[in-house]
């Protein structure tokens, strides 16, 4: 079985850890940041496709996504629905072909 995402994923995993951001920095770009630590207090992870990983949160069972980076380990960017996560992908789909915005 095939996995449509793959390239524009592995891409977008590339990209993210070519120059892996400091906590501060990816605080300022998307917001809240999690360490592995904390995501695991604030969030049940139901499943992972690099760079994204799909969670519950726990404080009021929103389904969402994360992005993270290899390393340091962090995850940030929530986004609170599981078509956020379509539309990414759709969106680094059309980036990895030559589509701009």
């Amino acid at each position: 079985m095939t996995d449509p995402t793959e390239t524009a994923r592995r891409q977008l995993v590339t990209e993210i850890n070519a120059e892996p951001g400091s906590r501060a920095a990816l605080e300022a770009e998307h917001g809240q940041v999690w360490d592995t630590s904390e995501l695991t207090q604030d969030f049940h992870v139901t499943g992972f496709m690099a760079p994204f990983v799909v969670v519950n949160r726990k404080n009021d069972g929103a389904e969402g996504s994360l992005e993270f980076q290899h390393s340091p380990r962090f995850y940030f960017n929530f986004q609170a629905n599981l078509d956020s996560l379509a539309l990414r992908v759709s969106h680094i789909n059309r980036r990895s072909h030559g589509y701009s915005e």
